[in-house]
């Protein structure tokens, strides 16, 4: 699975004066054509030899600098595995090594890949049309948006238009599991994308696939997968069922995470999009298989046809709004990995434990595969896949055209100026509570003192700002890497940007402003702080007033409205701290996320809805109260600036999703 709980762990460090799921996301590093400035020595040949010597001097040092246990590493070209290599331990407690051959990962979101293979199985057998509403395949309906259904092609593309979701994505008690169908219909995530408009990352889009695969074909989806996608391409130490068959068990490694082993086998809800088991040597043939136009040792799984449009899928077919040119686009459920003017396609993974990537060099017949089975220490693991990436292709495949251009420094001024502002990525829950972390994770971009575009929140490996330099208009690259970052340009100004990682499943568009954390935060904190000490100084005028016998001074109306406010100012932050919890809770246990938090979730949006609601006339009446008396006037301050906390609570809570009354998300 690509990595939604990452970002929520950064959301809620900073919510609490820190830093909600990206503890371990990698610092983005796949990209297109490196600049070149001076002649490069000349390639490596890529032999079993030499990529097995490169292998033995950077992965064991890489493995124990970045506290991971272990690895597996397969390299295939010109239809055969060239290698296929084990790093380090799949039991550390027993010391067991990593076996290519036997040992099983988690590729996580790689495992799409199959499913996508399913589905243009069925696509070519006429059962599935690319470009038809899928509720014609479903047995419960998709509302449309704005007119408009969801398609398979943008299932597949990632622009149905879904906003994300977590609940149930991964956990390890099987009494959280459910069938495919179930899990669909329990929560259909709201769309909030035009269908085809926006690249928005969906493993519930995903899930949605393979259970039409399911119903098109008449079949269990794992047997399905066993049956016409792993059993024909020689996949037999490969399952993407949940549990794992008994006779693959033994060979499962341990997951690891913050250095100790996982509660056991994760399961994934939406499995189709993230529950393959496979070694090192059968992802070797699932890439030789697309590599070879789905074709492996005389068996097929996909007419060459069919592989040429799922492998370079035409670009007519999308709405070129979705598009960021010339940055890495979707193809039919692969995305470009595009480096050193290759043409390459690919897909990340990621569960709580096993951090993966692939990638296939099209036109060069190589396919290269990493899969980790921890994050290793500060996400280690997410970096060392894409510099492994990088510098595997900058070793035998280097870049030979011309190098970057330049634009002049006043227009590049000039464009970094343009691009500034706060911006959301399309990868976002809006609706529903889990919105704070797109609140929390705004990507903040402005100019530095020489008017250079600096964009804080995209760190490169040495977890500094990279620095980028424009190679043509509203086009950069990070200075010391492959990376490009481009703008799209309307009636003259930004509107969206990403960058070649992203690109393909997630774009950046400016936050409105009613949903502005520049403004937003200050204004929340604020009055957590005027009703914070309001009910500090609540308790304490009391006790001042009880030693020095001094009368309180108040009318009976007046009182009533001095102690209504404080009251339910007192629910107000106690439901506030009650999300905190709620949230840390969430992250701390997979039995929660899969929803054994929902009776606490339930409680915090009914007080939530009363508090928050109820402060607000409370307040009123209470400010009114004290403007007609013969308060002084810090008091008469204070009434005011009590109605005014109450209010941005009460819009905190409206934009996102506090009392959304719902326990999905």
């Amino acid at each position: 699975m690509r990595t939604w709980r990452k970002a929520i762990v950064g959301g809620l460090l900073l919510l609490c004066g820190g830093g909600l799921i990206q503890g371990q996301a990698p610092s983005p590093t796949v990209a297109g054509a490196a600049p070149q400035p001076t002649a490069q020595p000349a390639p490596a040949v890529l032999t079993k030899s030499d990529v097995d010597t490169w292998l033995d001097g950077y992965m064991p040092q890489a493995l124990r600098s970045g506290d991971i246990p272990g690895a597996v590493v397969t390299v295939v070209k010109d239809g055969k595995i060239l290698t296929a290599r084990g790093f380090g331990y799949a039991d550390v407690a027993t010391r067991k090594p990593v076996d290519p051959e036997r040992t099983l990962f988690r590729p996580g979101s790689v495992s799409k890949l199959v499913t996508w293979t399913a589905v243009m199985q069925q696509v070519e057998q006429g059962k599935i049309d690319l470009d038809r509403d899928v509720n014609a395949y479903l047995d419960f309906r998709i509302p449309p948006y704005q007119g408009k259904p969801v398609t398979m092609r943008q299932l597949m593309t990632h622009t149905g238009g879904f906003e994300e979701t977590g609940k149930g994505i991964i956990f390890y008690d099987k009494k959280w599991d459910m069938p495919l169908g179930d899990y669909l219909k329990r929560a259909i995530p709201v769309r909030i994308f035009a269908p085809g408009s926006t690249p928005a990352y969906s493993n519930w889009g995903t899930a949605l696939a393979g259970y039409i695969v399911q119903r098109t074909s008449g079949e269990d989806f794992f047997a399905y997968t066993e049956r016409h996608v792993l059993g024909p391409i020689g996949m037999r130490q490969s399952s993407m069922r949940q549990p794992l068959p008994q006779r693959l068990v033994p060979d499962m490694s341990i997951g690891y995470k913050d250095g100790k082993p996982t509660e056991g086998f994760e399961i994934l809800g939406p499995w189709p999009a993230g529950s393959l088991s496979a070694s090192g040597t059968d992802m070797g043939r699932f890439m030789i298989a697309h590599l070879q136009r789905g074709e492996i040792d005389g068996q097929r799984v996909l007419k060459p046809e069919t592989a040429d449009m799922m492998h370079n899928s035409p670009l007519a077919k999308v709405d070129p709004f979705s598009l960021v040119p010339p940055l890495n686009r979707m193809e039919l459920g692969f995305f470009e990995t595009n480096v050193n003017g290759r043409e390459v396609i690919g897909h990340l993974g990621d569960t709580e434990a096993f951090h993966t990537s692939l990638h296939l060099f099209m036109k060069d017949g190589i396919g290269f595969y990493v899969s980790f089975n921890s994050g290793g220490r500060q996400g280690a693991s997410g970096d060392l896949r894409n510099a492994l990436f990088m510098d595997f292709a900058d070793r035998y495949l280097p870049y030979a055209g011309p190098a970057d251009g330049r634009v002049d420094a006043a227009t590049a001024k000039e464009h970094a100026k343009m691009m500034a502002g706060s911006w959301d990525a399309s990868r976002r829950w809006q609706t529903n509570y889990f919105s704070v972390v797109n609140l929390l994770g705004q990507f903040k971009v402005a100019t530095d003192d020489k008017g250079e575009l600096v964009i804080p929140g995209l760190k490169g490996p040495n977890g500094r700002p990279r620095e980028w330099v424009e190679i043509a208009p509203f086009l950069w690259r990070d200075k010391f890497g492959h990376d490009r970052l481009a703008a799209k340009v309307v009636d003259g100004k930004v509107v969206r940007w990403s960058m070649d990682f992203f690109s393909p499943f997630e774009v950046f568009d400016r936050v409105p402003a009613s949903r502005s954390t520049t403004w937003i935060l200050p204004a929340l904190y604020a009055s957590l702080g005027v009703l914070v000490l309001t009910l500090i100084a609540w308790p304490w005028g009391w006790f001042t007033r009880r030693r020095y016998k001094a009368a309180f001074g108040l009318e009976r109306g007046a009182l009533k409205a001095y102690r209504a406010v404080r009251v339910v100012s007192a629910v107000s932050v106690a439901v506030l701290i009650g999300w905190v919890v709620a949230f840390s809770l969430l992250l701390e246990s997979a039995s929660f996320l899969a929803g054994g938090l929902d009776p606490w979730l339930w409680v915090l949006q009914i007080l939530g809805l009363i508090a928050f609601f109820g402060a607000v006339p409370i307040a009123a009446w209470n400010a009114w109260q004290a403007w007609k008396g013969k308060r002084g006037w810090f008091s008469k301050l204070w009434a005011v600036l009590l109605l005014l906390a109450s209010l941005m609570v009460l819009y905190f809570a409206v934009t996102f999703g506090l009392v959304a009354m719902t326990v999905a998300y």
